[in-house]
């Protein structure tokens, strides 16, 4: 399940899955910003996809299909910014967060906590 990619669609639907646990097509619908109008096939559709990639299994009870994500979201995440840094940074960690610092506005707040973050680092290395 390594090197998951997923479409902006797709990830939407994760993202609901992996808030929620599990669920129906109509669960994963019910949980879909109000003004988001994506067809119950489609939604089918998309659910199935990410079954195909094993991003998902699904329980059936009766005639329903339950998806369960197999995938969690904090490996996605793990392999989604390791592929960015090699793909972007050539591998180098420190010009992602070079490139965070110095081309995003930060807040004393969010800097005083990426320097815990560093500092802590720091003291468990």
């Amino acid at each position: 399940m390594t090197e998951n990619y997923l479409t902006h669609v797709e990830h939407e639907l994760m993202e609901i899955l992996w808030r929620i646990g599990e669920g129906t097509v109509r669960d994963v619908m019910e949980h879909l910003p109000s003004n988001r109008n994506l067809a119950y096939t489609s939604v089918s559709t998309i659910l199935r996809i990410l079954q195909q990639k094993n991003i998902l299994t699904v329980k059936k009870i009766g005639r329903q299909h339950i998806y369960v994500p197999t995938l969690t979201q904090t490996l996605f995440t793990t392999q989604s910014v390791k592929k960015i840094v090699k793909q972007v940074f050539s591998g180098n960690s420190v010009n992602l967060v070079a490139h965070l610092v110095n081309q995003h506005s930060l807040s004393n707040d969010e800097i005083n906590a990426i320097q815990q973050l560093l500092d802590e680092k720091k003291r468990n290395s």
